[in-house]
């Protein structure tokens, strides 16, 4: 009596295809994500004596911007080639 063994698939496993939309999605939620992290780790510095009125005074004095001009480049380029496309008549 013979074993029937499956054939390996040599395809790889597919990934799923995100738009620029899902992207977006993807990359803000990770943002928000790693903000949310960030200040999680800083309240736990801060009411555990970690940090130096020194070093929080640096951090509030020189704050990182959000979103730069380039972002918001990026941004707009992105919204006016989604409307172009989404305006065609049908």
């Amino acid at each position: 009596m013979s074993t029937i063994t499956p054939k390996k698939s040599s395809k790889r496993p597919s990934r799923p295809h995100f738009d620029h939309r899902d992207r977006l999605i993807l990359a803000l939620y990770a943002q928000l994500r790693a903000e949310r992290e960030t200040r999680e780790a800083l309240e736990w510095a801060i009411e555990n004596g970690a940090l130096s009125p020194d070093v929080l005074q640096a951090m509030v004095a020189d704050p990182v911007p959000v979103i730069t001009s380039e972002d918001v480049a990026a941004l707009e380029r992105l919204l006016s080639r989604d409307t172009n496309t989404t305006n065609i008549p049908h």
